[in-house]
């Protein structure tokens, strides 16, 4: 037994409630367990119970042993001055208040469900990634639904705080911040830093002043990410090194201090690709901020990136080695990937920030339209026979995974109650 079982189980009444009494043989009555607190004090508060025949309203503080209430020094601290009930695993010691009067003590050990408990030491043992992994899917269909939904609203606000920590860096620039994590973006997991690093390090005044002219925005770019140092024979990357030269010295800027990586990537995922790609971004539009809150609908905004990169690439994948002709487009599902993990979460922060619902309704929207990810996490819950039909439902399958299966907070999770609420 821990403290956070014991909260899980007197929040949601997972015990044996007939003929309740208190340790001195008092009848007990629970109208309202309480709310639960995360923070300092009481572990809940605005709770109502019934104690023979007197209604006492105010905070219940919970122990694995009657005796921690003296060991964590409660009773010389004024925030546990309102406690009416005292529940514990174990009554192992009588408890004052500040004022020496005994507290009420309900003792629980007698009255939980040994199965409960092994499955929950079951979960808690497992080696298994998803630690309910034999109990599933254990909702029901309109379940999985409704949690879906709240994982990934979850997940939505928890890069929310990630986009307005950088609007602070930005000095409230939103336009900059979509540049810095589109960048980012782009360059996929492997070189999601490194592309960051590059967008940073170009301030967007100067990206607006050579818009117009793609051979500088591409010299901009693949400068800044140590991409033009190199010795080349082929007129394109040597053009490319002679305007970088010439724009960092009026610029006053510095390539940034990570390398680019190449090892173990497609060809197509290449760095200097994807650099190329978002040169001709930047090209072709204007305010891109703005017009992506102006897209109604997921499909227009994806036309933003449905780009190719410059007839240069189309059989080159690094300077000066020829390849097989293909033009590089960027294809439907990076676009996707990158409304899925930066536009949605940048216009859901914007609807946080500026407390407009539409925004944000917006974005849930988009995520039920968009097609699922396929990935190794999707994969892992389709084979325990949980679907993922959209990106909602693999963002929120993302979530539960690295922030609730991972961790084992299977006391917060829908599944991991329902499983448990089976065996009260």
């Amino acid at each position: 037994m821990n403290e956070r079982l014991l909260q899980f189980i007197w929040q949601f009444q997972y015990y044996q409630k007939q003929d309740c009494h208190t340790t001195s043989g008092e009848a007990l009555y629970v109208d309202r367990p309480g709310m639960l607190n995360l923070h300092q004090g009481p572990d809940f508060s605005e709770a109502i119970i019934r104690i023979g025949t007197t209604i006492w309203a105010g905070n219940i503080e919970l122990h694995i042993r009657s005796s921690d209430w003296f060991k964590h020094h409660h009773s010389s601290d004024a925030n546990y001055g309102n406690i009416i009930l005292h529940v514990v695993w174990e009554d192992d010691q009588p408890v004052y208040d500040r004022l020496g009067y005994a507290l009420p003590t309900f003792e629980l050990r007698s009255r939980i469900s040994g199965i409960m408990l092994d499955r929950y030491r079951e979960m808690m043992e497992t080696l298994q990634q998803v630690p309910c992994h034999s109990f599933l899917p254990a909702l029901q269909e309109l379940g999985w639904m409704a949690w879906k939904e709240r994982l990934a609203a979850e997940r939505l606000e928890r890069k929310s705080a990630h986009v307005l920590n950088l609007l602070k860096q930005s000095n409230h620039h939103w336009e900059e911040v979509c540049w810095w994590m589109l960048a980012a973006n782009f360059g996929i997991r492997v070189n999601h830093v490194l592309f960051e690093m590059v967008a940073k390090s170009i301030p967007i005044n100067t990206i607006a002043k050579h818009k117009n002219q793609l051979h500088q925005l591409e010299a901009l770019l693949l400068g800044q990410a140590n991409l033009l140092s190199g010795k080349y024979e082929e007129a394109y990357p040597i053009m490319l090194q002679k305007e970088y030269r010439f724009l960092k010295k009026k610029y006053g800027l510095h390539p940034v201090s990570k390398q680019p990586a190449f090892l173990r990537m497609r060809p197509a995922a290449f760095p200097t690709v994807r650099l190329a790609q978002l040169a001709i971004l930047i090209n072709g539009s204007s305010n891109l901020f703005s017009m992506l809150k102006e897209s109604v609908h997921a499909e227009k905004a994806m036309e933003l990136f449905m780009v190719t990169a410059n007839d240069y690439w189309n059989d080159h994948y690094r300077f000066d080695e020829i390849s097989t002709r293909q033009p590089k487009h960027l294809g439907k599902q990076m676009a996707e990937n990158i409304l899925i993990n930066s536009v949605i979460p940048l216009l859901f922060a914007y609807g946080l920030y500026s407390k407009e619902e539409a925004y944000k309704e917006r974005c849930i929207q988009w995520l039920y339209h968009l097609p699922a990810e396929q990935n190794r996490i999707t994969l892992s819950w389709q084979n325990k026979g949980i679907t993922h039909r959209s990106a909602l439902d693999s963002q929120a399958l993302i979530e539960l995974t690295n922030q609730y299966c991972v961790n084992k907070r299977c006391l917060d999770c829908a599944v991991g109650n329902k499983i448990l609420k089976n065996y009260v």
